[in-house]
């Protein structure tokens, strides 16, 4: 889609959310470790997702143990490495894993290659490798012949490009596929899906949550399959914000009906 979609409309209903993290809740820094997302929208996450009787995910390339670092101090169901591992609503882990033998030789390879290119990093997850390149830009088309060509020599393995990264990650593992693993589980099932993301990895999500006819949107310019934008992190901060004080106040209201629902049975 072009860029000139609209910001998403205000929601109301039963909604179940899910949130990219690096480019959407916290602006990009230099450095991954310099990521903080605001502890006032952290508040807002948890408002969210207590009045959505705790249907609301991070959905991200980075560690679950990335993540809870990154939530504390709240502990939200999480889906880390692009859903390579994924957390649910009662603390159950769900883990895809390499052979321990791949792992160890793919570090020692990509740690040699890496070693001669001057502002390149490589970041080991266990199940998947990024392999960052931002504070070296030049390198983008080597970094990316190397991840090419050993996802070319082991079948088992995908390619995930991202913003001034590329990941080597195990095939069929998408975020999209993450969304759709939560929303068969209770409280996410039945609930209609909102994805916020802001990167290609983020595409399959968008995919994922247009299928199931949800709210899918996407951060910053760029083609995307998502159908509503929002300029920024800052208009990220400001959306959710909106839509978690309106749904408060539609709880409250409904609330109130009962209250007064109720006061008047027992007058008749």
């Amino acid at each position: 889609m072009a860029d000139s979609l609209n910001v998403p409309p205000a929601l109301t209903g039963e909604y179940a959310f899910f949130f990219d993290l690096d480019g959407t809740l916290a602006d990009i820094k230099p450095h991954p470790d310099q990521v903080v997302i605001p502890a006032d929208i952290l508040r807002v996450l948890h408002q969210l997702s207590s009045i959505n009787h705790g249907a609301l995910a991070l959905i991200s390339g980075r560690s679950m143990a990335e993540l809870d670092q990154l939530a504390r101090p709240y502990r939200f169901p999480l889906a880390g490495v692009h859903g390579a591992e994924r957390r649910d609503i009662h603390g159950n882990a769900h883990i895809v894993s390499l052979p321990d033998s791949l792992i160890q030789s793919l570090t020692v390879q990509l740690t040699a290659a890496l070693e001669h290119l001057p502002g390149t990093e490589l970041e080991a997850k266990g199940m998947a490798f990024a392999l960052h390149y931002r504070q070296g830009p030049q390198h983008e088309a080597v970094i990316t012949a190397l991840a090419t060509s050993i996802v070319a020599a082991h079948p088992q393995l995908a390619l995930q490009p991202g913003k001034c990264v590329v990941e080597i990650k195990p095939r069929g593992i998408n975020k999209g596929e993450a969304i759709k693993a939560f929303m068969t589980e209770a409280p996410f099932a039945g609930r209609t899906p909102v994805f916020i993301g802001d990167d290609l990895t983020d595409e399959s999500g968008f995919s994922a949550v247009n299928q199931a006819g949800g709210v899918s949107i996407k951060v910053g310019q760029g083609e995307t399959c998502a159908e509503w934008r929002l300029a920024n992190v800052a208009s990220v901060w400001q959306w959710v914000t909106e839509v978690a004080n309106q749904q408060q106040e539609e709880k409250i209201a409904h609330n109130n009906r009962r209250k007064h629902d109720g006061s008047l049975s027992r007058s008749l």
